[in-house]
């Protein structure tokens, strides 16, 4: 099976209303898949769940951009109004005086929230590609973000029952992949894209480069290819 498309329009063609995304990144949008999102905007599918370590913030950070492009992250499908939840573990501006586009919605009631922890939201989606449906966390107990969630004791300390987290598609940035699919990351972007892409039903990859088979020393695969759909090359 061929992975590989020449498009970005194409490779997220099949997103309807309602859908369920992973979008990886973590620290800003230079690890996030900026052209997958733009075609995703382009598309209009509506409705949309998001799942992603933040909600925003590259055009008021102003960096990560791709060469010659205003930075792209999640703000942009708010900002057209395509998202009906977020579920994020920090999804406001770092700088309170300059709200993003998720503040901006949320205040209007536009748009709803789902705020996890972070090291709980990498933990939901890889229990999600593991098919592990569930598990018990000590973090957030007694806080806003696990009010009305279940608890139990194991050993006389209490812990907040957490569900899995799993999405219809993901949109993931790599540094490089093979012709077969599998994957290389770079930075800080290992730490959310290796677990969504397994935790997708289809993951969309968008690389810098795309290598012949054994192209990638076996020791700098991160994600192996069973877990790769499609893949797509950036254009410089």
């Amino acid at each position: 099976m061929n992975k590989i498309f020449t498009s970005f329009d194409d490779a997220v063609s099949d997103i309807k209303d309602n859908a369920t995304i992973m979008i990886g990144g973590f620290a800003g949008p230079g690890g996030t898949a900026q052209n997958l999102i733009k075609s995703l905007r382009d598309l209009g599918a509506n409705n949309l769940t998001i799942i992603s370590n933040t909600a925003g913030f590259a055009s008021i950070i102003g960096f990560g951009a791709l060469p010659g492009h205003i930075p792209i992250d999640v703000g942009i499908l708010i900002d057209n109004h395509q998202v009906r939840k977020v579920i994020a573990s920090f999804p406001v501006s770092p700088s309170p005086s300059k709200p993003n586009s998720f503040e901006k919605a949320y205040a209007k009631n536009e748009i709803e929230l789902e705020l996890v922890p972070q090291g709980t939201l990498a933990e939901r989606i890889r229990a999600g590609g593991a098919g592990i449906p569930a598990f018990y966390t000590p973090t957030g107990l007694d806080t806003h973000v696990t009010k009305e969630k279940e608890t139990r004791f194991f050993k006389q300390k209490e812990y907040v029952l957490e569900e899995a987290l799993v999405s219809d598609f993901a949109f993931i940035r790599a540094l490089k992949a093979d012709k077969f699919g599998n994957l290389t990351y770079k930075g800080t972007s290992k730490n959310f894209n290796a677990v969504m892409v397994t935790a997708a039903t289809v993951s969309i990859i968008e690389v810098d480069e795309i290598t012949e088979i054994g192209g990638i020393n076996s020791n700098m695969i991160d994600t192996p290819s069973i877990y790769v759909n499609r893949i797509i090359e950036i254009r410089k």
